[in-house]
């Protein structure tokens, strides 16, 4: 039975290995820009099962623009923020990204508001998955994903 479960594991492993290689390549030679598109926010996803899934009570309260001009405006429930980001050149480094801080207003939100989590989180985006209108941000060290769909118009 142990070496069942040994196998088992590395089965598993190998599989989640192959399926986030295959995500975050793409038959594209040139990364895809996010440059002049805009998303809604579907989801954050923790790493910590206790924490799990947060899903926005109203999606069009939390928006990122992503501008020509290397800045990401953001719409964080009542307050808004800023910040410079920067995209991966090369192929090799396809699907990279940063998110430099996020400037923001400081209003006072309705309680559950997600808009200091998101300012913050923004912060530790390390790559980012692009799959239909649908974008994946994923944080580095295992601090979970954002998970946001396309913005009409965006």
């Amino acid at each position: 039975m142990h070496n069942y479960l040994k196998s088992l594991a590395a089965a598993s492993f190998l599989t989640l290995a192959a399926c986030h290689t295959a995500q975050n390549t793409t038959p594209d030679a040139n990364p895809v820009s996010l440059a002049g598109t805009s998303w809604r926010l579907v989801a954050l996803q923790s790493s910590d099962d206790a924490i799990g899934v947060v899903h926005p009570g109203d999606p069009a309260k939390y928006e990122l623009s992503f501008g020509a001009d290397g800045r990401v405006a953001a719409r964080l429930d009542c307050n808004r923020g800023s910040a410079a980001f920067s995209q991966a050149t090369t192929d090799k480094e396809k699907g990279a990204i940063n998110i430099g801080p996020m400037v923001m207003t400081r209003a006072m939100c309705p309680p559950g508001s997600l808009d200091t989590r998101i300012g913050r989180e923004l912060g530790f985006v390390r790559t980012y998955l692009l799959k239909g209108d649908r974008l994946t941000l994923v944080m580095m060290a295992d601090g979970g994903t954002q998970l946001w769909q396309r913005a009409a118009g965006g």
